[in-house]
């Protein structure tokens, strides 16, 4: 038998027992493009990075390989509300057993289940990992693999960025380092570099399947005045069929735009993370139930959303990116039926995510925290240190995050900080922090400068998402957006040749430093700059400052 037939039969046989297990367990008569690749890669004792549009099945890669491995999978999930659907979903289907982790429940006896073997699946927050003892006893149960899902999360460049997350390197490998799969709907090329780095992923499978929604046609609606953008919003969604999502910048427009819906006869929820938990688990509840026409909600409406016919998504304001735009609306036509997504847009309206976004470190913070663990011997634990200073946990933990990356601070397995270099001065650790902060703040400001740019492209809107992503787009015009439907789109530039910076070349600008070509129009091309975030230079000038990387 040569080499070839024998890995072809090796994986032919991998396929199978896949397929079947899923067919078996789950009623899935077929794999959709992307999954079974990626299982077949985890069952090898491969990390995997999986890109996958919202609905597009990405549990499955992680729950099929599962019940074909010796152990139970460990679920990194950031919602409690979708670990218990999760664990919903897997109960009725019979797969092994599955437990939730987490604050809602006994942490202890979920833990019991795990290390009895009475669980093939354990769904945890970062949060939970936090906790040395809780890792120590999930170790104890020999884990199959390590699923993390939204684990754009992990990455400072993200839009959903959690600081818990940057633990889950060093939990993975406490855990003994089984096959991981890091899940995501959304991910730059970047963002998906951070990803590997910051789970130390171990030379991992790349898949990005399908970052195109064709079902999902796009429009930009502008407006001068205020009065304007909220009218005609208000009767777009009330003459629309199917269920709606209308995404808003603040607490208090969820409950004036809900009110107007509500006054046009439509059944209307407001949400927002101020709400109680109690009137939040109630809309949660009528949208799964589709006992309600829109939610009117700010981006606390998000993770963990599972309807499929959803049929509009609406934004009376743009997001702060591109990124979390995409993510939102791909929350409608998970079916794969027609749905839309409309941006209700001013350039005022901008003005407010610069001042959303644009915060910044505090620089006195920074010292103090570098020198009261640089002048202590030994760790310091972290929730003595926030007592000190007088400031929450989450102020601190965004504090130390930035010397750790700084070189700075290191976090021990048990949460506590020790300073890791004992030749960097406080006060020069805390302007490296200060320095890698304001990195940040320039890559969020040119997030807005792209949203900007697709609200107010002339040319295709499909084009202009996928090229954010560094995505090719083939077709002369999508047919889907109001752009191409109206005919103004331009045609597209044809790929040029080498030495004319094509798409995902890598370039050095002379004051920016590297950067990587997403996307290319026939007079300037767009760059994802490691310093400074997205920048669109003109062709004609371009040779000046760029050479190839």
């Amino acid at each position: 038998m040569g080499l070839w037939t024998g890995l072809r039969g090796r994986f032919g046989r991998r396929g199978r027992r896949l397929r079947a297990t899923a067919r078996q367990r789950f009623g899935w008569q077929s794999l959709r493009p992307g999954q079974q690749e990626a299982m077949e890669h985890l069952l090898r004792g491969r990390d995997v990075l999986l890109v996958m549009p919202t609905g597009g099945g990405k549990s499955a890669v992680y729950q099929v390989p599962a019940l074909l491995l010796d152990g139970p999978a460990i679920v990194v999930s950031p919602l409690i509300a979708l670990q218990r659907d999760q664990v919903t979903s897997l109960l009725k289907a019979d797969a092994g057993g599955a437990v939730a982790v987490n604050s809602t429940s006994s942490v202890e006896a979920g833990l019991e289940k795990v290390t009895a073997g009475h669980a093939a699946f354990v769904f945890l927050s970062p949060e939970q990992l936090a906790k040395p003892d809780v890792v120590e006893r999930l170790a104890q149960a020999r884990p199959s693999l390590i699923a993390i899902d939204e684990a754009h999360c992990v990455s400072s460049w993200g839009h959903d960025f959690r600081p818990d997350y940057l633990r889950l390197g060093k939990v993975i490998e406490r855990l003994g380092h089984p096959p991981v799969v890091a899940l995501t709907a959304t991910a730059a090329p970047n963002v998906r570099e951070e990803i590997v780095r910051s789970l130390g992923l171990n030379r991992p499978v790349e898949i990005v399947r399908g970052f195109d929604r064709p079902n999902l046609s796009l429009e930009v609606r502008r407006f001068a005045r205020a009065e304007d953008k909220s009218q005609a919003l208000v009767e777009h969604a009330a003459t629309r069929d199917g269920l709606g999502l209308v995404y808003v910048a603040t607490r208090k427009e969820t409950e004036e735009y809900a009110a107007a819906l509500a006054g046009r006869g439509r059944r209307a929820e407001p949400y927002h993370g101020g709400m109680r938990a109690a009137e939040r688990t109630r809309v949660h509840e009528l949208f799964t139930a589709g006992e309600v026409d829109t939610v009117v909600a700010t981006s606390a409406f998000g993770m963990g959303i599972d309807r499929p016919d959803v049929r509009y998504v609406l934004h009376a304001a743009p997001p702060e990116s591109p990124d979390a735009y995409y993510q939102e609306i791909g929350r409608a036509g998970r079916d794969g039926e027609p749905a839309s997504a409309v941006l209700f847009y001013r350039q005022e309206d901008l003005g407010l995510r610069r001042f959303f976004t644009g915060g910044r470190a505090d620089g006195e913070a920074l010292l103090r925290v570098a020198t009261l663990v640089r002048e202590h011997a030994g760790t310091v634990p972290a929730g003595e240190l926030a007592a000190l200073l007088k400031i929450k946990p989450s102020h601190l933990a965004r504090l130390v995050n930035l010397l750790e990356q700084a070189g700075a601070l290191a976090v021990t397995d048990a949460g506590d900080l020790r300073y890791a270099d004992a030749g960097l001065t406080a006060e020069r650790a805390a302007a490296r922090a200060a320095e890698l902060d304001e990195t940040r703040r320039r890559v969020d400001d040119s997030r807005i400068d792209m949203m900007r740019g697709y609200a107010e492209t002339s040319g295709c809107r499909r084009r202009f998402l996928l090229a954010y992503f560094g995505e090719p787009y083939a077709p002369a015009t999508c047919g889907a957006c109001d752009a191409c439907e109206s005919g103004r789109a331009p045609e597209p530039v044809p790929e040029p040749g080498r030495g004319e910076f094509p798409v995902r070349a890598k370039v050095t600008h002379k004051l920016w430093g590297p950067g990587t070509v997403m996307s290319r129009e026939h007079d300037r091309i767009t760059v994802l700059f490691d310093s400074v975030g997205y920048k669109t230079l003109s062709l004609a000038v371009v040779e000046d400052v760029l050479r190839h990387g």
